[in-house]
């Protein structure tokens, strides 16, 4: 018996292999396929367009942070308050993580783009956002040891099939050269959807839902850590993250997001 079943598994895996590399090239082939027949719309204002998935006039639009902003929370100022002027946000509520920076504000677009990455599984815009990171947060990547995209629960990921936190954290890999860790935080605990609560009960709601493994804090103990997310509103998601990674050890952690809510009314004092 034993004889007669080794020529059978040494057929089973060329013939597997080659059913995986058919099955790969018929795919491409729809995808170009399909490319071909539907040309590629801008996300936001659905006009035709050529790359990843925004227009020119679109892209213009996009209110892209650059300096003065707060030195800890990566806050756009009006005007250059000096250096190391922090602003009343970070004065008066510091967060868990040590700084914060972000692309863009969470505008229309910014809102556009975001929720097509999350919801409309297009993941084919991920590179361009990322990319965006890398450069707002090349100070915050510059020393760090890891990046740890802000995970799903089990049921949500499997609902939705991927992560779009752990997508944009691979293109910052590429970029900037520093690893992603994606296993070293869990989140432990379903929550609600933040949309819709304040910011006293978005604090309440990811309270204790994120956890570092025991078997896994020796790999965050005494490392800078860069959080990776898509949005920062009031930031309890982030907070909660960067407690659950400061309970393990971890040196630093920073906060590199691709769109940040922008209040108008704090200034710097």
């Amino acid at each position: 018996m034993e004889a007669e079943s080794a020529p059978s598994r040494s057929i089973a895996a060329p013939l597997r292999a080659a059913w995986s590399a058919g099955r790969h090239a018929l795919s491409r082939a729809a995808r170009l396929a399909l490319d071909i027949a539907l040309p590629t719309l801008c996300v936001s204002c659905r006009e035709p367009v050529d790359g990843e998935g925004v227009c020119a006039a679109c892209w213009a639009k996009l209110s892209f942070i650059a300096p003065p902003y707060c030195p800890r929370l990566g806050i756009p100022f009006v005007y250059d308050p000096g250096p190391d002027m922090l602003s009343m946000e970070a004065i008066a509520s510091p967060p868990a993580y040590q700084r914060a920076r972000a692309a863009v504000r969470y505008d229309d677009v910014a809102r556009t783009l975001v929720h097509a990455l999350k919801y409309q599984d297009r993941t084919d815009l991920a590179p361009a956002m990322g990319r965006w990171m890398a450069r707002a947060g090349s100070e915050l990547l510059t020393g760090a040891d890891m990046l740890v995209p802000v995970p799903l629960h089990w049921r949500r990921a499997w609902r939705r099939r991927y992560n779009q936190s752990g997508a944009l954290a691979r293109i910052i890999a590429r970029q900037s050269s520093v690893r992603v860790r994606s296993e070293v935080l869990r989140r432990v605990r379903a929550t609600e959807q933040q949309i819709g609560l304040s910011r006293a009960q978005r604090a309440t709601n990811v309270q204790g839902a994120f956890q570092v493994s025991a078997d896994l804090q020796a790999a965050v103990q005494g490392r800078h850590i860069v959080l990776i997310d898509d949005v920062l509103t009031s930031g309890a998601t982030a907070d909660a993250c960067a407690r659950a990674l400061l309970r393990a050890k971890a040196a630093q952690v920073d906060l590199l997001v691709f769109a940040r809510v922008v209040e108008s009314g704090p200034r710097p004092i």
